[in-house]
């Protein structure tokens, strides 16, 4: 009998941290110098994923093999791919004085060629908690084999999500009778205002329970496919606009509409938090510090290997 592979962890990691400034990904946060991604890492590994494939710029390729690649690579099989604004399908050319990446579906497109089993993606700057990567880790898992259209994805509540310095970008998500996504739409102004959450570019309001996307999605390979496919309609219409990004949520609705695929959704009852904002700095190294005074990760998350 064939064992089932464990499934991969993709990090995407080439964004350029406009809001916050510098490269965030990078920036110790925890106790013992963590970074954000170094929590993300610890708990896919403790959850059962067997491959993390970490998706960068190429640029800071030397930086992240000796600050990051270094403390993972004897612990979990690790890859490296590149998100570059050149790297465009056939017959597409980046225009010259295109800087901007082209967003979150692009970003994943770059594993493809790094992936053969069920995966999961995440932001590289985003605190996840334990729950989700044990949630995510258990659905890939018992998906049977070489299967098609059935993803996942763990959504948090609103209110469990937002910055304390500023407005801040969510994908609403509403939810059919079982379960599954019926939909996620973009509000990218989101600011809390007494028990309610509103969207200051649209007017809108939200409970602060509200279901919320936060790019934690659970795909198999066929997932590839329809993003390609759905890449190249996206060129076709915004090659040229300066800051048209192609995001992963733009593949799910597709995929919904027509009936490709459908998306369990798991909700966790952890917060997530991460850097938006240089302001939201201290704010996460006192919540990890409480973590770790409170037992839940070690100190220093990864103890020296034994040689």
């Amino acid at each position: 009998m064939n064992q089932k592979k464990q499934p991969a962890l993709v990090i995407m990691a080439a964004g350029m941290g406009n809001r916050y400034g510098g490269l965030k990904q990078l920036d110790p946060l925890g106790p013992s110098g963590e970074t954000i991604m170094d929590y993300s890492v610890f708990n896919a590994i403790n959850a059962g994923f067997g491959k993390i494939v970490f998706v960068i710029r190429a640029s800071f390729e030397s930086d992240f093999r000796k600050q990051v690649l270094s403390k993972y690579c004897e612990r979990i099989h690790c890859e490296v791919v590149f998100q570059e604004v050149d790297a465009l399908p056939e017959p597409f050319v980046a225009p010259k004085d295109r800087v901007r990446p082209w967003g979150t579906g692009h970003a994943l497109l770059m594993a493809r060629t790094a992936i053969e089993e069920p995966f999961c993606v995440i932001n590289a700057d985003d605190f996840y908690g334990k729950e989700a990567f044990a949630l995510m880790a258990k659905a890939l898992s018992s998906l049977p084999d070489k299967s098609c259209g059935e993803y996942c994805t763990v959504c948090y509540t609103l209110g469990n999500t937002l910055s304390e310095s500023g407005t801040v970008s969510r994908g609403i998500c509403s939810l059919n009778s079982d379960n599954t996504l019926n939909q996620v739409v973009e509000y990218k102004k989101l600011l809390r205002r007494g028990d309610e959450v509103v969207d200051e570019e649209t007017g809108r309001t939200f409970p602060l329970n509200t279901p919320v996307s936060m790019n934690f999605w659970g795909f198999t390979p066929d997932y590839f496919e329809y993003s390609r496919g759905l890449f190249q309609d996206f060129l076709k219409a915004h090659l040229h606009e300066e800051k048209s990004e192609f995001y992963i949520p733009t593949v799910v609705s597709s995929l919904i509409t027509t009936g490709k695929a459908s998306i369990e959704v798991m909700q966790s009852r952890e917060s997530w938090f991460g850097v938006t904002y240089a302001e939201d700095r201290p704010i996460v190294v006192e919540r990890l510090t409480q973590l770790h005074a409170e037992k839940v990760y070690p100190t220093p998350l990864f103890s020296p290997l034994d040689k």
